[in-house]
Formats: structure tokens, C-alpha cells, sequence
């Protein structure tokens, strides 16, 4: 065990133990006091998440909208630390408490009422199936990319997993209400917990600045190493301006600089891209491929991430807009961030990636699907409920069939894009196609699947090798492997998946001592050309020029081409065959005709 994963272990324990605890909300929801009060200790909000003023504790307790918290009241001191448990757990935005807990806040007087002492107990926030739906996603997601940012730290332990796995562990689409609620049981431990929040929230803006620096390689620009060096002190002064914000429990009004430490994180977020722009103008096309999903996962992650604790957690959309989101899209904002946050794992994960455009369209078209049904059930779905009557686990198994339902649908509409999207990728396989099917010669066919195919995708480099029986072997120089190996044992690890029939990824393991191209031009994917009584060739092909990957839709087409070329290696086969045994049958036929003629002179 090195240090690292020394350090690593507990992190990660920590991490998960604030997120899974929430799956349990999916049974049985928390409770909630019915009132928002933010923390200048104005009440903005006496209804909550119940459906009417009367069903609110808080109304029914005699707050109302506009009531004033005496915060000099709240006696949060280490000599009453029950005074704090009260404060934290009514302070500070959207709030979820345990069912039964009584909290007792003193307000100030106004023009219609005189100061009073409150005491509010819980009741279980009223739940349906499309939040729980949101609660299982945000809390998957969650726990899947904390444990993909430590499994990179695990296996590639270095400052850039480091800065990845600081961010995640905190900015992650999963939700700590239950955490929290839990935790209000000893304000001791509760108050320890924001502490240790604050400075974990400041280490990940810090880790997110590290991870953008060295990204996608665990290197720094010489321009860069002032910036890296300077993070300690970005971390130190988010630590202390977010620490800060829970004077409220002391009696000090904080909502503004509740909200300046979250809307700072916007200016993390623009430095990120901005950092990120900057260098990925200056990466080689493989890397600068790379660089382009951490950037869209950095443009649109942490920013969702933040728009989300702004209505959590603020009043700055209730005094703003007069708009006070629902649990339910809280919770489907929370969860773009992990979707983005994936994005990143798999950049800095994979050696190369496919076009950014692939996983954003496919995004987009999920959110297409997703936003009409969301906004028809947020609206419908307490009078479905309703009408129906269902026990919670029925909810459960309809929120199942309708993710299975909506999962089938995406693929059919992805599959839909990626025909119109790909229109040109047909093309060119009709073109390849009809050259290797008017092919006269094997070479006219390598012709086709090297230097046509690798011209059409604009590859970086394509070659073809075929059987020769003992040996694989290249006629042709193919593009980027001149002066490259012209010969291939068919005993090669590296063609050991030839046996499967289908395209595979060449490792790069298996080349090291084969003269094959270097750095761009070095081929990623293998594809035979073989039908299921022999095999004829195989191709590799390099990445494109650009620096991406093959993706899924052009390694299938090579796949076709490549059946199409067996099928025609075959006929050529067949054909020469057929034209030997004609050439021979004449043969024979000339010397019966000769033996003939000599025993008719004899």
C-alpha cells in the first residue's frame, strides 16, 4: 500500500458515505419543517415541498412568508451545541431533516405580528415516483464517477488523478440530504462535517484547476507552473470565504457571501475553459482530441453543478426570477454534471477518443427525450398518484419499465441521428464497395481497403497484408508505411483475435519489436477480411489525421467492406482456379491428340 492509496482509501469512504445514504430517501423520503429561510435569517418560503399551506408544518406553526430569524437568538456556542444542531438544521436554503424533529426559532417583530418562539416539528416531505426516479440517478451517477475518479488514482496515481478525483469527490451529481440529516443528531459532528466540507469544496476547485493544467498527460507547460504553484492559496481563500458563510450561526447575516462562494465557483469554471482553450491549441492531434471532452465536460459540468447549489441552497432564483425550482429539476441538473464528469473519466482513461460531437449528440438527444415527459409528469404526476393508489414499490417497478421504455427509445433515436448524421460514411462505403467489387486482381482490392478507404476517412495510415499461406504479406506500401514491415508471421500475438472473425484493436504491446509506423500514423484497429472457410487479409488502419479515434459506425463499415473483399478474394480464387483447370483440360486434351496421332503413325 503506498501513500497514496493510504490517503486514498479514507477519501473515497468519505466520499461515498455522503452520497449512498440517500438511496435510502427512495423508500422512505425525509422530513422537512415546511419553511426556507436563508441565511440573513429571512423566511421566504412557509410551503416548502408540501402541496399546500395547510399541509406545511411551518404554516401550521404560525410562520409566514417574510418573518425574520432573530439570528442573535440561535445561541450557537460550543456551551450549548444543541442551539447549533437547531440553527444548521434550519438555516440555509432547501433543508431535509428526519421525521419528528422539533426545532425552535425565535423571530423578530414586524407590523402585523410581535416577536414570538416557534417551535416547528418535521413531517415527511410528501415524494412521487418521478422524484424518486431523479433521487436513483443523481445517487448512481454519483457513486459511479467518485469511484472512476479513484480508480484513476488507484492505477495512475499523479498530481492530475489527484486534482480529478479532489473534484469529484465533492462536485458530484449525488445528493447528502440524508447524510446531513442523519448527522443533525450530533451537532458537534455535524458542525465538523461543514468544516471538513468547506475545505474539501475548496480542494476540489483547486483540483479542478491542477487537473486542466496537466491534463490529459500529467504534464505542465513551463507557462502554467506560476498558476499550479499558486493553487495552495486559491484552495486556502476558498476555505476560509466558505468557512465564513456559517457565521449565520453566530448571529451574523451571510446570504450574500453564501452566494459570492458559489458563484465564485463560476469563475473557477471560466478559468478551467479558459486554461483549457488556451492549451489545447498547442497538443499533438491525439491529445488535442483528448483536451476537447475534458472542455465540453468543463463548460457544461461545473457550471450545472452550481446552477443547482444556487437553487438549493440560496434564494437567488426566488428574489431573482420569483422562481423557486422543484426537487425533481434540481435533481436532473445535478445529474448533467455527472454526465459530464464521465466525459472526463473517459478522456483522460482512453489513449484516444472518438469525435466529442458523438457523446454531445447523444446527450442532447437523451435531454430532448427526457425534457417533454419530465415536464408532462411534473405536472401530472401528484394527480396520477392520486387516482391510483399504488404502494411505493409499484411506483418503483413503473419508474423501471418507463427508464427501460425511454432507454429503448433513445437508442432508436440514436440510431435515427446517426443515419442522417452519417449519410457521407454510406457513401463512401457504397463507393468502396462497388471498387472492390469491380476489382480485377487481390492488389486492386488491398488498393481499395488501404489506400481508397484510408484517403476516404482520412486516415493517417492503412495497410493491407494478405495470406500467402506461411506468411502475410504486403504488395503494396499503403499509406504512412513506407519502409515499414513488409511481412507478418501469422504466429503474431498481435494476430491472435484473427481467429473471432472480426475487427479488433491492435495492442500496442504486440508491435514493439515489428517495424511498424510511429506515433500518429500507428495503426489502432485490425480487420480481416475472411469468410467461415478461410482467411484472406487483414488491414490496419491508423487514426484520423485530426487525431480521433474510428469510431463505432466506421469500424463497422471497414468490417463490411472488408466481407465484401473475402467474397471477392474468393471468386478471384475461384476464377483463377477454374481458368488453371480450363488451361489444363486443353493440356490434356493437346497431348491425348498427340499420343493419338503418334500411335496412328506408329
Amino acid at each position: 500500500m503506498t501513500r497514496n492509496r493510504l490517503l486514498l482509501i479514507p477519501l473515497l469512504i468519505w466520499g461515498l458515505a455522503m452520497v449512498a445514504p440517500d438511496l435510502l430517501t427512495v423508500v422512505k423520503p425525509l422530513g422537512s419543517f415546511g419553511f426556507y429561510v436563508d441565511n440573513d435569517g429571512v423566511i421566504y418560503d412557509v410551503i416548502g415541498p408540501f402541496r399546500n399551506e395547510a399541509s406545511s408544518p411551518a404554516w401550521k406553526a404560525g410562520l409566514r412568508e417574510g418573518d425574520h430569524v432573530d439570528l442573535s437568538r440561535l445561541h450557537c456556542t460550543l456551551d450549548d451545541l444543541e442551539a447549533c444542531g437547531n440553527a444548521v438544521a434550519a438555516l440555509g436554503g432547501l433543508q431535509f431533516v428526519l421525521p419528528g424533529r422539533k426545532v425552535t426559532v425565535d423571530t423578530l417583530a414586524t407590523p402585523d405580528r410581535p416577536a414570538r418562539e416557534v417551535t416547528v416539528v418535521a413531517e415527511q416531505r410528501p415524494s412521487n415516483f418521478l422524484v424518486r426516479a431523479v433521487y436513483i440517478l443523481d445517487q448512481v451517477a454519483a457513486i459511479l464517477v467518485i469511484v472512476a475518479a479513484a480508480w484513476l488514482v488507484w492505477t495512475r496515481p499523479s498530481a492530475m488523478s489527484w486534482g480529478f478525483f479532489l473534484y469529484v469527490n465533492w462536485f458530484n451529481p449525488g445528493q447528502a440530504y440524508a447524510y446531513y440529516a442523519i448527522l443533525q443528531q450530533w451537532p458537534a459532528v455535524l458542525i465538523a462535517q461543514d468544516i471538513a466540507g468547506c475545505i474539501a469544496q475548496a480542494a476540489g476547485f483547486a483540483g479542478l484547476l491542477l487537473f486542466v493544467i496537466r491534463a490529459p498527460n500529467n504534464e505542465t507547460e513551463p507557462m502554467w507552473r506560476p498558476v499550479e504553484r499558486a493553487l495552495p492559496f486559491v484552495a486556502a481563500a476558498f476555505a476560509v470565504a466558505l468557512i465564513a458563510s456559517y457565521a449565520a450561526l453566530l448571529g451574523y447575516p451571510t446570504e450574500l457571501l453564501t452566494r459570492g462562494g458559489i458563484q465564485a465557483g463560476f469563475a473557477v469554471a471560466v478559468a478551467a475553459v479558459a486554461i483549457l482553450m488556451i492549451r489545447k491549441q498547442h497538443q499533438k492531434p491525439k491529445d488535442y482530441q483528448r483536451l476537447r471532452w475534458v472542455l465540453w465536460g468543463c463548460l457544461i459540468g461545473l457550471p450545472s453543478y452550481l446552477i443547482a447549489e444556487l437553487a438549493a441552497e440560496t434564494t437567488f432564483f426566488h428574489t431573482w426570477a420569483d422562481f423557486h425550482p422543484t426537487d425533481d429539476i434540481i435533481g436532473l441538473v445535478y445529474l448533467l454534471n455527472g454526465v459530464l464528469c464521465l466525459f472526463v473519466f473517459e478522456a483522460v482513461r482512453r489513449e484516444r477518443v472518438v469525435s466529442v460531437w458523438i457523446p454531445l449528440r447523444r446527450v442532447t438527444i437523451l435531454a430532448f427525450i427526457l425534457t417533454p415527459a419530465a415536464l408532462l409528469l411534473h405536472h401530472e404526476v401528484e394527480r396520477i398518484e392520486e387516482h391510483l393508489h399504488l404502494p411505493t414499490w409499484a411506483w418503483l417497478a413503473i419508474a423501471v419499465i418507463v427508464s427501460f421504455a425511454i432507454t429503448l427509445l433513445h437508442g432508436k433515436a440514436v440510431d435515427f441521428a446517426e443515419s442522417f448524421f452519417n449519410r457521407w460514411l454510406d457513401r463512401v462505403e457504397h463507393e468502396l464497395g462497388r471498387a472492390i467489387r469491380d476489382a480485377r486482381t487481390p492488389a486492386e482490392i488491398e488498393q481499395v481497403l488501404a489506400d481508397e478507404a484510408s484517403r476516404a476517412l482520412e486516415l493517417t495510415s492503412a495497410a493491407s497484408f494478405r495470406n500467402h499461406g506461411s506468411v502475410l504479406r504486403r504488395d503494396c506500401d499503403g499509406k504512412g508505411w513506407d519502409a515499414c514491415q513488409q511481412e507478418l508471421q501469422p504466429s503474431e500475438p498481435l494476430l491472435a483475435p484473427l481467429q473471432r472473425g472480426e475487427p479488433f484493436k491492435v495492442n500496442p504491446a504486440h508491435t514493439g519489436r515489428l517495424q511498424f509506423p510511429s506515433g500518429l500514423c500507428h495503426p489502432v484497429l485490425a480487420v480481416p477480411a475472411i469468410n467461415p472457410a478461410r482467411f484472406f487479409a487483414v488491414s490496419l488502419y491508423g487514426p484520423h489525421a485530426s487525431g480521433n479515434d474510428l469510431d463505432h459506425n466506421e469500424r463497422a463499415m471497414l468490417a463490411r467492406i472488408s466481407h465484401d473483399a473475402a467474397a471477392i478474394y474468393a471468386e478471384l480464387e475461384s476464377k483463377e482456379l477454374r481458368q488453371k483447370v480450363v488451361s489444363l483440360e486443353h493440356d490434356l486434351q493437346a497431348a491425348r491428340r498427340n499420343v493419338k496421332r503418334q500411335e496412328q503413325k506408329a
